[in-house]
C-alpha cells in the first residue's frame, strides 16, 4: 500500500520554525514542519483550498538572499484530536532564485555541520 511519505521525491528535513505572515492570512498562525528542495510542510490553525497557489521567500542562510518561490497546496489533513491541519506544500515556481541555490542552503543549514 502506498502512503503520502512513498510520494516524497527528495528528502525532508526537520525545519520547526514560526511563520511569518500578514496578519489575518492562513499562515500567519503557522509554523513550518519539514523542508526539502521539492516543499515545505506546515501545522496551521486554518485550512487552505488544494492547489492554492501562496507566494513563499525562504530565508535558510543568514548573510545571502532569501528565495523566493511559489508553493502550490497539494494536501491538507485535519490533525486528529486537535483544531490544527496539517499542509503540505509542493514548489511550482522558483521567482528569485534557483533550485540551487536552495538546495546549497538546506545542505548549508541541515548537513553541514
Amino acid at each position: 500500500m502506498e502512503t503520502w511519505a512513498d510520494k516524497r521525491k527528495s528528502r525532508r528535513f526537520n525545519c520547526l520554525v514560526p511563520v511569518d505572515g500578514k496578519d489575518g492570512a492562513v499562515f500567519a498562525t503557522s509554523r513550518t514542519v519539514d523542508i526539502s528542495r521539492d516543499g515545505i510542510g506546515f501545522i496551521s490553525n486554518r485550512s487552505v483550498p488544494l492547489h492554492e497557489k501562496i507566494a513563499i521567500e525562504l530565508a535558510l542562510k543568514p548573510d545571502s538572499e532569501p528565495v523566493l518561490v511559489i508553493g502550490e497546496v497539494k494536501w491538507v489533513r485535519k490533525i486528529a484530536d486537535g483544531d490544527q491541519y496539517r499542509i503540505g506544500l509542493t514548489f511550482s515556481d522558483i521567482i528569485d532564485g534557483t533550485k540551487d541555490e536552495l538546495d546549497d542552503s538546506l545542505k548549508h543549514r541541515f548537513i553541514a555541520h
